[in-house]
């Protein structure tokens, strides 16, 4: 299997099951891989381009590293960019001042081992359009914001400071 920016961790650690003691010892924040709940759910749809966010990794740094660990050669400049370039530009949207509906702690989530995705889905059920939730965590959580993106939600993610994220959603109409 070649790993690409667009590789989802849990195909590449079935793949190479050696490279989570790699990940893990290469950034703090992949300890989280250990999670079970984790590693069934947001894993299987987090891309090796949104774990290299969690990580504040350039993509191409990251893939690069994993494929020389496995002993496959380095992703020229340019090859898979077009899978890597996500640049989100956008300046701060006013919505985000507005006061929260509901406050998701994905942390306490995940320690309790339990799918911060999950619960943020059954939050979002419940509330009105236009409605706003966020989620506080240690880690920018790019697999959910894809994810939430895709289904129509305006969200936004605001890192605070190296180890505490907000991350906005405002719910779609």
């Amino acid at each position: 299997m070649e790993i690409t920016p667009q590789t989802k961790i849990n195909t590449l650690l079935t793949t190479y099951p050696d490279l989570e003691l790699f990940l893990m010892n290469l950034n703090p924040k992949y300890k989280k891989l250990k999670n079970p709940i984790l590693r069934r759910t947001v894993a299987k749809i987090a891309t090796l381009s949104q774990v290299a966010k969690i990580g504040g990794y350039d993509v191409s740094e990251l893939v690069n590293k994993l494929r020389a660990e496995v002993g496959q050669p380095p992703l020229e400049g340019g090859e898979h960019e077009e899978e890597a370039a996500e640049t989100d530009t956008a300046a701060t949207p006013k919505w985000i001042a507005q006061e929260p509906v509901v406050e998701i702690d994905a942390d306490r989530i995940l320690s309790e081992q339990k799918n911060p995705l999950a619960e943020v889905t059954i939050a979002l059920k419940s509330m009105q359009s236009g409605d706003l939730l966020v989620i506080k965590s240690d880690f920018l959580p790019s697999p959910l914001i894809d994810t939430f993106k895709k289904q129509g939600h305006d969200v936004y993610a605001l890192e605070e400071d190296d180890t505490h994220y907000l991350t906005f959603i405002k719910k779609a109409g």
